[in-house]
């Protein structure tokens, strides 16, 4: 089983957002494979699908941002999920737009969405794609940047990463962890 969960607002206002990168990979990953991410339960909007054999769940948290593992626990806790077979896909500020990282483990670096999935979860354990998104320059807040919409100089690459973070996924369903991190980290 494999459980891919993408982070961010629920809300017309919040779609474009730096925070909804999360969303917009889930979002895409579900278009290019024809799949709808329309139940709900667990305070989300969720899939389950079956690839090659393979069990797959998508989970977009609809609790906003500062709340996702509220929903992420009471997901895992109904579909008897592990730890090792989650995904968490977010946005990073420590990565330039258009950039995605993949990692086994870490700490929340300072995400509010990442820190409440640590705090319901009770570990720092679990797998993460991180989406580039940048760092704000004075005086524009960390709040209203992540809240604030990409700028059009920026489109391409963060469509990009969208795509690469959305191969990545698909290859995670296929392959280890440990493939996936050496053939898109590498990029």
């Amino acid at each position: 089983m494999k459980c891919i969960v993408g982070l961010g607002n629920p809300g017309k206002k919040y779609e474009k957002t730096r925070h909804n990168i999360g969303f917009m990979v889930m979002d895409e990953l579900a278009r290019q494979n024809h799949w709808s991410i329309s139940q709900t339960k667990f305070r989300g909007l969720y899939t389950t699908e079956h690839v090659n054999g393979e069990k797959v769940l998508l989970l977009k948290p609809q609790t906003y941002m500062n709340l996702s593992g509220e929903s992420l626990r009471a997901f895992m806790d109904y579909f008897d999920i592990d730890d090792e077979d989650i995904l968490v896909v977010f946005d990073d500020l420590d990565l330039p737009p258009g950039k995605i990282r993949l990692r086994k483990k870490g700490g929340h670096g300072g995400h509010n969405g990442i820190r409440n999935i640590i705090d319901q979860l009770g570990t720092k354990e679990f797998k993460r794609l991180r989406m580039g998104i940048g760092r704000p320059e004075a005086p524009v807040t960390v709040v209203d940047y992540v809240l604030g919409d990409f700028p059009k100089s920026e489109a391409g690459a963060v469509s990009d990463s969208i795509e690469q973070a959305v191969k990545a996924c698909e290859a995670w369903i296929e392959k280890s962890f440990d493939e996936v991190m050496n053939e898109f980290n590498a990029k």
